[in-house]
C-alpha cells in the first residue's frame, strides 16, 4: 500500500492529518505483510526415509475374516531436491497414522487397494493425497509400491511413489494364531 504525503502545514489540523497518516501506514502497511505463499512449493521432488508399521486385530490368518487394521508411518529424514531442506520452512520429517477395517486372509493379503493418506510435516502443515498400490511378494518380503497425487495441501498437484516392503507371513503364523503385525523401511518420493 503507497501512501503520498503532503506537505502538512503546522497547525494543529495539519499534526492531527500526519498522525493520522502514519497511524494508517502502520495498521495497513507494515503491519500486515501479505506471504508471499500460504504453501512454500519446493521446486524440486522431495523424498524422505522412514518406517512403517502395520498392526493387525485380530491376527491375519489363512482363513479370510473382518481384520482391524492400523497403520504408523515416521518419516524421519526428507530432503528437497533443491537444496531447501537447509531453509526454516523446509519439510525435514513427517508422519501418517491411518485406520481401517477389511475381510482379508493370508491368501488375499496381497490385493490392491484405493486410500486417502495425509502425510504431517515437521512445519506444521500437511499433505493429503489419493493413493492406489498393490502388494507383491518377493523373496520373502511383501513389497507394496503406493502411488498417487497430492490433493490437498503443501506439495498439491504433485505426484507421490511410496514404497513399503515388509517381511512376508509365514506358512506357521497363518495356520496359527496369525500374523498381528509387521515393520519395514519405506521411502517416499513427491515430485
Amino acid at each position: 500500500m503507497l501512501l503520498s504525503v503532503k506537505r502538512a502545514d503546522t497547525t494543529v489540523g495539519g499534526k492531527r492529518l500526519r498522525a493520522a497518516a502514519l497511524v494508517a501506514a502502520v495498521l495497513f502497511g507494515a503491519a500486515a505483510p501479505v506471504p508471499a505463499s500460504a504453501h512454500p512449493r519446493e521446486s524440486g521432488p522431495l523424498q524422505c526415509l522412514g518406517s512403517e508399521s502395520i498392526s493387525y486385530e485380530p491376527g491375519v490368518t489363512l482363513l479370510p475374516r473382518r481384520i482391524r487394521v492400523t497403520v504408523d508411518g515416521h518419516l524421519a529424514s526428507c530432503a528437497s531436491g533443491d537444496g531447501a531442506s537447509a531453509d526454516a520452512g523446509a519439510v525435514k520429517n513427517g508422519k501418517y497414522h491411518e485406520e481401517f477395517t477389511l475381510d482379508t486372509g493370508c491368501n488375499n493379503l496381497l490385493e490392491a487397494f484405493r486410500a486417502r493418506r495425509t502425510y504431517a510435516w515437521n512445519t506444521g502443515d500437511s499433505s493429503t493425497a489419493d493413493i492406489t498400490g498393490s502388494s507383491t511378494a518377493v523373496a520373502g518380503q511383501v513389497v507394496t509400491p503406493v502411488t498417487g497425487t497430492v490433493t490437498h495441501g503443501r506439495f498439491q498437484g504433485r505426484k507421490l511413489l511410496q514404497l513399503i516392503p515388509v517381511p512376508q507371513p509365514s506358512v506357521l503364523q497363518c495356520l496359527g494364531s496369525g500374523l498381528t503385525g509387521a515393520t519395514g523401511p519405506t521411502t517416499l518420493t513427491i515430485f
